[in-house]
């Protein structure tokens, strides 16, 4: 049996036979790339994540308590001295790595192209998101007299555009040797009656596979394998929109060394017990991070004894892996969240459909999905105003006007 017949005899199988007959009127360098991008696709995983969407998210059954952190702002003086110490020891010998995950576009910002190419309006001259981040880095880099390692995830949208943008910037200064991109990986979009979307150029239409696919993307595109030759140990995973991130944070490093255990985060807390943000707990012994959704309310308002949070650790994107975590994680198949979104596709008469309601799933991981891989995470409480300025909203909350005045207060503050 030839490839085409195979390929056909598996969309049949998997009740897809209108990329059949889409594939029966186009050209044969169309087809050749249909078939190619088709033998990379697992059917039987797609199908089950749609399954799954069928069925509701229940939690009832599983023991939830609150987890340990380590407030930065009570931390004694010599707690801080040993963990500072301990953080910089590595930093200092080579054994550090950062990695941006920029794989989104700057949509919702009302911005055209990658989301890290969105220039702030600080100071009055602006300043990309980019840059920001490599500001950070080169003061660290001068600090410890080193060169940190940055590794920038893009997706296939956007990873051309990503390069070109760094490329005409030169890396805002950084040294462009260290500097990796590679891609996030994909999974096919499916309508609600489990037909794959195909797109304008009749292949299968995909979306990025989520934060949580950061790991895996590591490990397939050859970056975790760069990691090990150049002996690093701890790997810092981030965003690309908070523009006061730590991405060398010492403290938090140097807890987690001390604390002995694989994966530290950095955590805020929560604004109010209703705030819509996903918050640290342990689920069954392990470490997890539950989304506001799937906390029930009376969890939610649970106070301890000092009258704080219970659930309060709310998670801001500030995580430290080591490198045998990462190995570890991208070796397991993470849990999948559906989100029901609008997307255009072409029906079986070619035509573009663009439609007017959410009608289909795209499928993501999330890279809190891999702490519940292990017994223990450390947690470090920062402060809002020192740690978190995303910009994710065109206007509002987490919107550029509102990073632009917490990244100018807190530079105010360090001079």
């Amino acid at each position: 049996m030839d490839k085409e017949e195979e390929v056909k005899k598996l969309l049949e199988k998997y009740n897809q036979s209108h990329i059949i007959n889409l594939m029966n009127k186009i050209d044969n360098n169309k087809k050749e790339e249909l078939i190619k991008q088709i033998d990379k696709i697992d059917f039987h995983q797609i199908m089950e994540l749609y399954e799954n969407t069928k069925k509701d998210v229940e939690i009832k059954d599983n023991k939830i308590e609150a987890v340990p952190y380590l407030d930065k702002e009570k931390l004694s003086k010599n707690e801080k001295d040993l963990f500072i110490e301990l953080g910089e020891k590595v930093i200092v010998n080579g054994q550090y790595a950062v990695v941006t995950m920029a794989g989104g576009q700057g949509t919702r910002l009302g911005h055209t192209g990658p989301k890290g190419t969105f220039k702030l309006d600080v100071y009055g001259k602006g300043k990309y998101l980019f840059e920001i981040l490599s500001e950070d880095l080169k003061l660290a880099n001068k600090k410890y007299n080193t060169v940190i390692p940055w590794y920038i995830m893009t997706s296939k949208e956007n990873n051309k555009e990503t390069f070109e943008f760094l490329e005409k910037h030169n890396y805002f200064g950084y040294d462009k040797n260290n500097v990796m991109l590679f891609e996030q990986g994909e999974l096919p979009l499916v309508d609600i009656d489990g037909k794959m979307l195909m797109d304008k150029n009749f292949k299968i239409k995909e979306a990025s596979d989520g934060n949580g696919g950061v790991f895996l993307s590591l490990r397939t595109t050859g970056m975790l394998a760069d990691m090990k030759e150049k002996g690093i140990k701890w790997v810092f995973i981030g965003g690309v929109d908070n523009v006061i991130l730590k991405m060398t944070d010492t403290i938090l490093l140097g807890m987690a060394i001390d604390k002995n255990v694989q994966i530290a985060s950095k955590s805020v807390v929560k604004a109010n017990p209703h705030e819509r943000v996903g918050v640290f707990c342990k689920m069954n012994g392990h470490p997890k991070v539950i989304e506001y959704s799937e906390l029930p309310e009376k969890m939610a308002e649970q106070v301890d004894t000092n009258g704080e949070l219970r659930y309060g650790e709310s998670h801001i994107m500030c995580n430290l892996f080591t490198i045998d975590a990462i190995e570890k994680i991208s070796k397991e198949p993470l849990i999948y969240h559906s989100a029901f979104k609008k997307n255009s596709y072409i029906n079986e008469d070619e035509q573009e459909v663009i439609p007017n309601e959410p009608n289909s799933y795209k499928f993501e991981s999330f890279i809190f999905d891999g702490f519940e891989l292990f017994d223990d995470i450390a947690i470090l409480r920062g402060k809002r105003e020192d740690d978190f300025a995303p910009v994710k909203n065109k206007e509002g909350v987490d919107s550029p006007k509102t990073a632009k005045e917490l990244y100018e207060k807190y530079w105010e503050r360090q001079f």
